[in-house]
């Protein structure tokens, strides 16, 4: 009760910050947009325990197909379950324009398919299917729910390696309004992808993230991958520079914090992505650019004498 009483005089001073809660609308999106994602998390795991199955049946379809409920994986399948076992009428169903040789497959198909492998494979197929169908139907009620943010998501979808459904997950989480958070600071925090500082006697005891969004974090971290992969771009340009001194996790989670960081201003500012171009840090940090090209030179046999040229 005393603390009840503290909280409560907390808050009549002004003193308790409030906490983002999104608008009813973004609310409704939000909730689509968490539900999508657990049920293809959901459908991952069916087609897992479909490939688990085939194994215990000896069958390496996986080995030689890269999506076993694909259009070639799903005919085989079918036709598993309807009780056929021969290799080569199976490796007939292959698409025409499917890698794997018809010596491949026949390999691969080469098991010990019992009824029961048959009724779990029944029984995990229908799972995908109905989650395919649930799939379906929230991505056509996210559409209806997005009519009003479609400029917003527009905007999202310039930032390199964000996606339509990257864009969609960005603007349900954070919404199109920045108002509640003062600066890209308090988002990045929010969202946790800042750094903790834990420090005692003046020794630094860690650096982890900090719990922050948990379905928005994997999402941005997941796009930071495919945004570090454009060529001649900014995002590839910190990659590749945090990469050698912190590694490549703590590199992508830096450019995810980047790609948040320019969705703030975007949002807040009505703008669309400026690159910042591949030679930001050259331009910024001339000196110390020059330092260590020179230093790489000197360890590698050279003596290096530098002389600007004239404008």
């Amino acid at each position: 009760m005393k603390d009840a009483v503290w909280l409560a005089d907390l808050l009549a001073h002004g003193l308790v910050s409030a906490s983002f809660v999104p608008p009813a609308e973004i609310q409704e999106l939000r909730d689509l947009t968490r539900t999508r994602r657990q049920r293809v998390r959901q459908r991952v795991q069916h087609v897992q325990r479909i490939q688990k199955t085939l194994e215990d049946a000896n069958i390496k379809l996986d080995s030689v197909i890269s999506n076993v409920v694909g259009a070639s994986g799903r005919a085989m399948l079918n036709a598993i379950v309807e009780g056929e076992t021969d290799p080569a009428t199976l490796a007939a169903l292959a698409h025409p324009r499917l890698q794997a040789t018809r010596d491949q497959l026949l390999a691969a198909l080469h098991g010990r398919i019992t009824a029961h492998h048959r009724f779990m494979l029944q029984t995990h197929l229908e799972q995908v299917d109905g989650a395919d169908k649930t799939i379906a139907s929230i991505d056509a009620e996210v559409e209806r729910a997005l009519e009003p943010f479609r400029a917003q998501v527009g905007l999202l979808k310039t930032i390199p390696g964000v996606s339509d459904l990257v864009a969609r997950t960005i603007l349900a989480e954070i919404g199109p309004d920045m108002t509640p958070f003062p600066s890209a600071a308090h988002l990045l925090s929010w969202a946790g992808l800042c750094p903790q500082l834990k420090e005692s006697a003046g020794k630094r005891k860690s650096t982890r993230l900090r719990k922050g969004a948990p379905w928005l974090e994997p999402v941005l971290v997941q796009a930071a991958w495919a945004g570090a992969r454009k060529k001649d771009s900014y995002l590839r340009a910190q990659f590749a520079r945090l990469k050698l001194r912190r590694g490549p996790k703590k590199a992508v989670v830096a450019v995810a914090a980047s790609m948040l960081t320019a969705a703030y201003f975007m949002l807040r500012d009505g703008t669309v992505y400026q690159d910042l171009g591949p030679s930001y840090f050259d331009r910024v940090d001339r000196p110390r650019t020059t330092k260590s090209l020179v230093r790489r030179l000197e360890k590698l046999g050279y003596h290096v004498e530098l002389k600007e040229i004239a404008a």
